[in-house]
Formats: structure tokens, sequence, C-alpha cells
């Protein structure tokens, strides 16, 4: 959670008021009057119902005459002086900006505009305008579009000779990153202004079907008077600007300048520079942004490159775990086992059957006595004869018995082995069928346009385009002379429409 201090929170207040307020009239009954020694004015306007704060300082104070260069209203006599105006009780009508008196954390209406109740037609036909098109939903934010990012064909409605299209045409060779701009000649101030850029507006959208139409409309204008600019409060040129295709971006006059087709336009500039810095991007913003994709392409191949090394080796301990020389290996192993197996068990039982002998022989002289051991002397020596006797038959049956396991144990390895290789040869036939440039050595190419994105029609391409054939030892790069589309293929789809 953020602490602010009340001069930020003031600040921040402030800063959102003037730019939602840049400019309004306001009606109401003139009440707290004061006009100290430095000549500002201090009042109050109300109504029933609510008062408004109000300072008109002396330098906004016009001096009489029979021009208002503010409204572009012309007086056939002089109006009445800021003092003869202002008085209490009197019901005038305020022109001026919304701001914020800090020291005091008010509101209030910096007056630069004080006419009686009842005069400046011009003011009240734009606050009839406009609230007659808020009605019908042409300044909705939900219908308002976003303008292209950094777009590289623009239709611009200007008069060619005023100062508005040299501020553009700069900040454009700046920003506009060799942008296309198509200028559609409209006069700006007059009679016949509002035609002409309804006419304007009309061929920038007419012209945006064609394959290189523009991709935005910039309606610009230099400041002026109320009067100057009122081409730009008809209510034909709201329509215009809001039946366009194409997303429109006005900047008519300064900042504190607006009109009934900035409002309707999809997105506002303050001035006509202003415009051209909506449009593009800086340069350095798009060289970080290209350091930042370079970046992030390096990482994207690295985890790839990284993953396929870890499934490599992965597949490559597969292989060497079932590799014919591995198996046979382990059947080995486990033959050796199996045969100092059988010759421990043989031996164990010889032990056995001498210690049997043994005890039975202490047993039979314990018995006996020496006396009476002759004839089982006889008898013993008889058989431990038939015992010798009787042990190679027996070594030769569990030889017999070990050569069969051998056998046995030979014959599954070889199985084994068989199978593992069979299978080993189907994987590589399928890893080989797999290879996306096993086809190249058939004498087939892979073709691919200057971006390295594959071709796969004759219609992705044009006359002079750069292309690269890639062949099963190289590559080529060629330029097309001639196009010839197969009679049965059908017409590819047609991108950008609408």
């Amino acid at each position: 959670m953020t602490i602010q201090s009340v001069r930020q929170l003031t600040e921040q207040l402030r800063r959102m008021v003037e730019r939602h307020f840049p400019f309004v009239w306001v009606r109401g009954e003139v009440g707290n009057l004061a006009r100290p020694a430095s000549g500002h004015f201090y009042f109050t306007l109300k109504d029933a119902d609510a008062q408004l704060q109000c300072v008109w300082f002396r330098q906004q104070q016009r001096q009489r005459g029979t021009f208002d260069p503010l409204t572009g209203e012309v007086f056939e006599t002089p109006p009445p002086a800021p003092e003869e105006l202002l008085r209490q009780g009197a019901e005038l009508i305020c022109a001026g900006h919304v701001g914020i008196y800090a020291p005091r954390g008010q509101y209030q209406l910096v007056v630069e505009l004080v006419q009686p109740a009842g005069q400046g037609g011009l003011a009240q036909a734009f606050e009839e305008r406009k609230r007659r098109l808020a009605a019908l939903g042409y300044f909705a934010q939900e219908r308002k579009r976003r303008l292209p990012w950094n777009p590289a064909r623009v239709a611009l409605i200007t008069s060619p000779h005023g100062a508005a299209i040299h501020d553009f045409w700069r900040l454009a060779g700046q920003r506009g990153q060799a942008a296309r701009i198509r200028l559609y000649p409209a006069t700006v101030q007059g009679d016949g202004a509002a035609p002409s850029i309804v006419r304007a507006l009309e061929t920038a959208n007419a012209h945006a079907l064609l394959p290189d139409g523009p991709q935005v409309i910039v309606l610009i204008r230099g400041g002026g008077s109320l009067e100057d600019l009122w081409a730009f409060n008809e209510q034909e040129v709201a329509e215009a600007v809001f039946r366009s295709r194409l997303p429109v971006l006005a900047g008519i006059g300064h900042e504190v300048d607006v009109t009934l087709a900035d409002l309707t336009a999809d997105v506002r500039a303050a001035t006509p520079s202003h415009a051209a810095q909506l449009l593009w991007p800086t340069r350095q913003e798009l060289f970080q942004l290209l350091d930042d994709m370079d970046a992030a392409l390096f990482r994207c191949l690295q985890r790839r490159l990284e993953r396929q090394e870890l499934r490599l080796g992965s597949l490559a301990r597969l292989l060497r775990a079932h590799a014919p020389q591995r198996q046979l290996e382990r059947l080995e192993s486990a033959r050796g086992r199996l045969a100092a197996a059988l010759r421990r068990a043989a031996c164990e039982m010889l032990d056995r059957r001498q210690r049997q002998t043994d005890h039975l022989t202490r047993m039979l002289r314990s018995l006996w006595g020496p006396s009476r051991l002759t004839v089982p002397e006889r008898e013993s020596g008889a058989l431990e004869e038939r015992l010798r006797a009787a042990l190679p038959r027996l070594l030769v049956r569990r030889r017999q018995d070990v050569f069969w396991w051998e056998q046995r144990l030979r014959a599954g390895g070889r199985q084994y082995t068989d199978r593992a290789q069979a299978r080993l040869e189907r994987l590589d036939v399928r890893l080989t069928a797999c290879d996306p440039l096993a086809p190249l050595a058939r004498g087939y190419a892979l073709v691919a346009d200057a971006r390295g994105a594959v071709v796969h029609s004759v219609r992705q391409t044009h006359g002079g385009q750069e292309l690269s054939i890639r062949l099963q030892d190289g590559a080529l790069g060629v330029t097309v002379a001639q196009i010839s589309p197969r009679s049965d293929t059908p017409p590819a789809a047609t991108e950008g429409e609408g």
C-alpha cells in the first residue's frame, strides 16, 4: 500500500480533472463577486441546486472590440466591458476549463470568456448538437476502435497549405519508419469545408478496399477560433467519421479546442503533432523491441536445443541398454554365475558325503573295535570304491545339465538379439521416413521467401520476387521471372478484406 501526501493526491486529481474538462460552457447566476487590487475576478455561478467557484484572471479579460478571437463571433457594436457584465445576481454564460486550486483543495472554473445569457449562438449550437449526437451513441467508448500499431499506410485528410501538415510531416519523417502517407486534400475552413471533408473521408474509405489501401485515417487541422473550426462541428462531418470503416485519429486545433469530429473519432490527439506521436513509436522504442524479440528468440532456441539434447541423451541411453552386444554380455554374465553356482554346489555335496563317510567310520570303530572291524573295513572299502565310481558319473550328469542349460541360454540370447535387431531396423526405417530432408535426395526442393516462410503456391509469389530454393547439397537464390499457375488449381483466399 502506497501512502500519498495531500499534495500528491491533489496533483493527481488536478491532472485528471483538467484532462476530462479542457473546455466547458456553464450558465448560472453570479454570486459572491469580488475584485481585489490584482484585477482578477472571483465569484460563484449558482443555480437552484449547486454552485461553482470561478476565477477570471486579468490577462484573460479581453479588451472591448467588435471581434471575439475565442469564438470567432463578430459584433455590430462592442460587447460590454467585464466590469459591466459581472454584477451580483446577473445571469451569465462562462466558458473555460475546470481546475483544482491546491491550497484550498477545491475545484474551480478558470474563466476565459464571459457573455450574457442568451448570447453565444455558436456555443449553444455546439452544445445542442453535442447532446443530440451523444444520445445517438456517436461518442460511446465501446464503439471506438484501437489504432493499428505502427501503421505502414496512412490516409491524411487536411489542407495541403496549412501549418498542420508540416508539423505532421516532420514527426512522420522521424517516426514513420518508411510508412506510406497518402494526402487527401480537403478544405478545412469556410462554407465548402464540411462537404470537402466528407468527400475525403468517403474516398479514403473506398480506397481501404484495395490491397494496398490505408489502414487508418488521420484528420488534422491547425488551431483557430470557434468559427474557424466550425466545419468540424457540422453534423455531416461527424456522421462521416461515425460511418468510417477505418479507425479515425483526429487532431484538430490545440488541446483546448474540442470539436464534434474529435469526440466522434476513435482516438483524439491534442494537436496535429500529437497525432503523429500516437501513430508511430520512436525508433528507440522499435530498437528496444527488436532487442527484446532477439533475446526472446535466443532464449527460445536455447531451451529447444536443451530439450533436444536431453531427448537425444535419453534415446542414446535406451539404445545402449537394448544393444545386442549388451544383451550378450548380460547372458554371458548370467551363464558364468550359474556355472560358478553349480561348481560350488558339487563341491559342497562332495564335502557333505565325505563328512558323512568319516562320521560313519568313526561310529563303526567305536561300536565294533579294532578286532571286529576287519569285515566292515572290507565292506567300507567296497562302499568307498562304489562311491568313488559313482562320483564321476554324478559329475558327468551335472556337467550334462550345465551344458543343457548353457545351450538353452545361448538359444534364448540369440532369439532375444534377433528380435531386438529387427525392432531396431523397424525404428531406423520409421526414423528415415520421418526425415523432412529425405525427399531432397530424390530430386525435390524446398522453396522459401525472403522471410523464410515456405511457398506452397504460385499465388504466393509475384514477378521480381527473390526466393530461396533448398536442394540436397545446398541452396539457390532465384528471382521470379514468370508465373504459370495451373488452370485446375482453385484460387487462393484473399487476405485483408473488410
